[in-house]
């Protein structure tokens, strides 16, 4: 460990020598140049954001800067990283500032909110902020006026002309706004602020994007001229229409027990609790320039599989008129029994880790996850070595869907009948019904299940994770076909050809799979529709109880893919079939050649 961190201090060292030089570089194209003094700088959000900083020292752990690094020269036609002076954050308190406040702003987010308990008209408790939803409606969530784009500007290009590689903790103008991972309270809490548009550079407190793997195409929509590289969303009326309130496990004080009790400070580290609140709890902010935006948004929806149709006309569960109705009918086939819909509530969480906490869970340094993170990504985020005061990271990979049937409210109380099905994407089975696996019969049989413990007062709750191909992705899960079917397909080498061509056999790394569950408040899951033990004891470690678990019935295993039942039974998951090495030799898989298994 203490090698990792010489070389990562090497590292730095070494950064900031570059770093100096370029300012010192920059420095004298400014005397050449006689360009403006950095006091005739501003901001888009105006002096009140971004006064010039003090001669009075910060401290870095309470969210300042050193005033004694010297502001980086500005210099015509370039950007600048506006330098200001923070209030000092102490023990949830705040110290004033010399320069005059209008309108609020950023440096006052503590003082000038109060408290998130109470809406400022009636005083009433809401569950998620100081604005109810009511008052969301109304028109909480714009964005503020763009400032218009001038020709010139356009003609400079998308982006200044100088590159702002990465920032350091004493750079003359970084003064991150202070977040508090795992904090009783929102306001305590903090915004997660990743956005580099140049007001918000100095302040953001998080390292990564927005939209994960998407915000490739963003920046490819930014290159292409179709958006601006500041345009900020209009976040009015897409408020969550149903309410998922705070739980113990956001805030990680062990005080949300089960049956046998949560893990003692367990708290969500893979994502962010309050990223569906940001409408409404933040809108103020927004609206002045902040770049706070959800990582969590909440809907309604129908689910419409054709299996669930058959399994209503079947009679495994009724129509009830509430949570499974009828499909209407389709003009071009009249009198045609279109089958059922599924009544459910809905969320999309995008990824948020808080690295301490990662690397904690996963049994690692926070230095070496942030070094692997570094090299593993081609060098894509500097900040994760330069900055390790940003303790939040928004990882370029996919999140989770959350489907649940039934009353969510009901979700935290551990009479409640909870039937969860923790499911790992896989399009090749769930979207087009390969019959390699059983992806898609065992997801619709945890559906199936949903929708009967829903109809019996309980709750069921499907989370689907996009992890294709268990982590190792679709183009890696492909070779690895390639090879079964060319050596044979035996349960025997089931896990060996994953190993062999990825080098691991999985990196779904379900340590981090619970956060979900403590998000939903679940302390305890009545029936757990998942044979795997990897999730199976990451959910027990997490300090959730577990009452039955269900294997995929016998029916429902396509023959092709018994080589993976086969393979899985005997490497530890759940199941009654007893498995041993004979049968595990005897089980294959059909052949390329083999039209009919």
């Amino acid at each position: 460990m203490c090698a990792d961190n010489d070389i990562l201090g090497k590292i730095l060292g070494a950064i900031e020598r570059l770093d100096a030089k370029h300012e010192k570089l920059a420095a004298q194209v400014e005397a050449l140049s006689h360009a403006p003094s950095p006091s005739s700088s501003t901001s888009p959000l105006g002096a009140a954001f971004f006064p010039r900083p003090s001669s009075s020292t910060r401290n870095l752990a309470g969210g300042g800067i050193d005033s004694s690094v010297p502001p980086s020269p500005v210099m015509n036609g370039t950007d600048t990283i506006p330098c200001a002076p923070a209030p000092s954050y102490s023990n949830g308190t705040i110290s004033p500032i010399s320069s005059p406040r209008q309108g609020g702003g950023i440096e006052a987010l503590r003082a000038s909110r109060g408290s998130f308990s109470q809406t400022a008209a009636s005083g009433a408790s809401t569950p998620y902020g100081n604005l109810s939803l009511a008052g969301a409606v109304a028109g909480g969530g714009g964005p503020g006026p763009n400032s218009p784009r001038k020709e010139e500007d356009a003609k400079k290009g998308l982006y200044p002309s100088r590159v702002v590689l990465t920032t350091y903790p004493s750079q003359a103008g970084i003064n991150p706004i202070p977040i508090k991972w795992g904090a009783s309270s929102v306001l305590e809490r903090g915004p997660v602020v990743c956005s580099r548009i140049k007001s918000n550079l100095p302040i953001r407190n998080s390292i990564g994007a927005h939209s994960g793997s998407y915000s490739i195409y963003r920046a490819l929509s930014i290159a292409m001229g179709q958006l601006r590289p500041d345009w900020r969303p209009d976040l009015t009326n897409t408020h969550p229409p149903f309410v998922l309130p705070p739980r113990p496990g956001w805030f990680g004080d062990g005080t949300g027990r089960g049956e046998a009790g949560n893990q003692s400070n367990w708290r969500i580290v893979s994502f962010d609790p309050w990223g569906a609140m940001t409408q409404e709890v933040w809108a103020k902010e927004y609206a002045e320039g902040l770049d706070v935006r959800p990582t969590i948004s909440q809907t309604k929806a129908h689910i419409k599989i054709e299996e669930l149709d058959k399994l209503a006309r079947q009679g495994e569960f009724p129509v009830d008129g509430d949570i499974v109705i009828r499909s209407p009918e389709l003009a071009a086939f009249p009198g045609v029994d279109q089958g059922v819909e599924v009544n459910t509530y809905k969320a999309a969480i995008d990824p948020v880790w808080f690295l301490p906490g990662v690397a904690e869970r996963l049994g690692i340094e926070e230095s070496t996850l942030r070094r692997a993170l570094f090299e593993d990504t081609g060098g894509m985020y500097p900040e994760l070595l330069t900055r390790p005061d940003i303790k939040v990271f928004l990882p370029p990979i996919g999140g989770m869907t959350v489907y649940i049937v039934g009353d969510p409210a009901k979700l935290s109380d551990p009479n409640t009948e909870v039937t969860c099905r923790p499911h790992d994407s896989c399009s090749g089975s769930d979207v087009f019904g390969s019959d390699i696996c059983t992806c898609r019969p065992y997801l619709i049989f945890g559906i199936a299940e949903a929708i009967k413990c829903a109809q019996r007062g309980g709750v069921g709750v499907i989370i689907y994770f996009q992890k294709e191909g268990r982590a190792l992705g679709e183009v890696t899960k492909y070779m690895v076909y390639n090879r079964r079917k060319r050596g044979g397909d035996s349960a025997a080498e089931y896990f060996n050809n994953t190993a062999m061509v990825a080098g691991v056999k999985d990196a779904r790394h379900q340590a981090l799979m619970p956060d979900v569950l403590h998000f939903l408040g679940i302390t305890h899951i009545t029936n757990l529709i998942s044979m795997s033990n990897l999730k199976y004891d990451a959910i027990i470690a997490s300090g959730i109880t577990v009452k039955n678990r269900y294997e995929i019935p016998e029916e429902l295993i396509p023959a092709d893919s018994r080589v993976e039942i086969d393979a899985k039974i005997q490497s530890g998951y759940f199941s009654k079939k007893q498995m041993t090495e004979d049968i595990l030799k005897q089980t294959k898989g059909r052949g390329w050649e083999d039209i009919v298994h």
